[in-house]
């Protein structure tokens, strides 16, 4: 049988068949798909984000005939490479043998359904809580909190004024670095998605209530200081800042009892009886009294005995996991791989072209990065921050060991 015979037996059916990619691009699909999104919109809570009210991208862009801005960001955000990335990023438990322990994009995926659930309970803009939650931690050093930190303090070193922290350093993969076309970077996302994703730190133990900022200064997102923890814009990104907590609080448990850090009796009995003993029930319970607590009101807010319980349940995580002895073991061997790979680094930015030129791989790879490095203004501090908090974490401990094994 040729290459040809299955074509040439159904070939008047074939020939019916409307080859158009763009078919459905018409004015009375476009108009049809139009309405339907209005309406949605129409019926959301009064405190619901509006995409229509949305302050836009960077640069101004033809709107997607199909998809709402923030349905094309959510797109632009899981088509990218430093998402991608986060499946070989750290969690809490470094380089975990054991398939179960949860990682970075995990992590991700968590607070999505989370946020999501929480979001379409209170009849909000779950398009925009999408898009916040899949790219909030797309700016986060390899190893966790623990590569956050150590990069932090590399940077402090070389100038007291510069700082690293992950909320920023997603907006700026987003922003500046990230490839969208060959040779086009940034990907020119919305307003309220970037500043959603710059506003979702959940490592803050205090906050009982959130309300949006919506006053915010558009150019303030691009300017936020070390340590600030001002709201987000929207009620939208308050939602995706208490689903990061509520993902980690007792996932984090669940694979210490897995890991052999702690035992079934970690948890106080208070504790229990409010938020359960289990990963799934301490997620049902929060999501419970959030959307309980959040009904029909320009905030999001737990009730006290919960709040405290969370807080009392994070406090123990810090306790007997972050800062466990076999925690704190690990981070020494990530504090020794960062700072060389710093210094080497900031070595190689001061001439360029030598570093093109070394006899080591890694230092010529480095160099490239310089030399195609988007942001053209940057510092050399800065650039160095960029490619160590790009780098997952096997190949952050790859680059170690080809630089100093001797």
């Amino acid at each position: 049988m040729s290459e040809n015979s299955l074509f040439d037996m159904f070939k008047d059916e074939f020939s019916g068949v409307t080859f158009e990619p763009l078919v459905i691009k018409n004015e009375k699909d476009t108009a049809y798909l139009a309405m339907l999104r209005e309406n949605r919109e129409k019926n959301l809570s009064p405190f619901a984000f509006k995409t229509s009210s949305s302050r836009g991208r960077l640069l101004e862009e033809e709107p997607c005939f199909i998809r709402t801005p923030f349905e094309r960001d959510m797109g632009r955000i899981i088509f990218s490479q430093s998402f991608r990335r986060l499946r070989h990023k750290t969690q809490v438990f470094f380089n975990p043998l054991n398939d179960h322990i949860c990682s970075r994009i995990e992590h991700v995926i968590y607070v999505n359904y989370i946020a999501t659930i929480i979001g379409r309970a209170l009849n909000l803009n779950t398009d925009l809580i999408q898009a916040i939650a899949m790219g909030h931690d797309v700016g986060h050093a390899p190893f966790g909190h623990s590569g956050e930190r150590v990069l932090d303090r590399c940077m402090r070193s070389v100038d007291e004024n510069a700082f690293f922290e992950h909320e920023q350093q997603s907006l700026r993969v987003l922003d500046v670095l990230e490839e969208h076309y060959p040779g086009k970077y940034g990907l020119n996302l919305s307003f309220e998605v970037r500043d959603g994703i710059v506003s979702h730190c959940g490592e803050t133990y205090d906050e009982r209530c959130l309300k949006p900022f919506r006053d915010k200064k558009t150019e303030a997102i691009v300017n936020k200081g070390r340590k600030d923890r001002t709201a987000p814009a929207t009620l939208e990104g308050c939602v995706v800042r208490f689903a990061d907590k509520i993902a980690y609080v007792g996932r984090d448990m669940e694979d210490a009892l897995r890991a052999g850090f702690i035992n079934n009796d970690y948890l106080p009995s208070e504790v229990k009886n409010r938020l359960g003993n289990t990963n799934a029930q301490v997620i049902n319970t929060l999501v419970g009294d959030i959307i309980h607590n959040s009904l029909d009101k320009d905030e999001i807010r737990m009730s006290d005995a919960t709040f405290d319980a969370m807080n009392e349940f994070l406090n123990k995580n810090v306790e007997q996991i972050y800062m466990s002895k076999k925690i704190m073991t690990f981070e020494k061997t990530v504090t020794t791989t960062i700072e060389a790979l710093f210094d080497a680094f900031m070595d190689a930015s001061e001439d360029v072209e030598k570093s093109m030129n070394s006899t080591s791989k890694v230092i010529r790879d480095f160099a490239i990065f310089l030399n195609e490095h988007p942001d053209k203004d940057a510092t050399n501090l800065r650039k160095v921050a960029d490619y160590i908090s790009g780098m997952t974490d096997s190949f952050c401990t790859k680059c170690f060991e080809q630089l100093f094994r001797i």
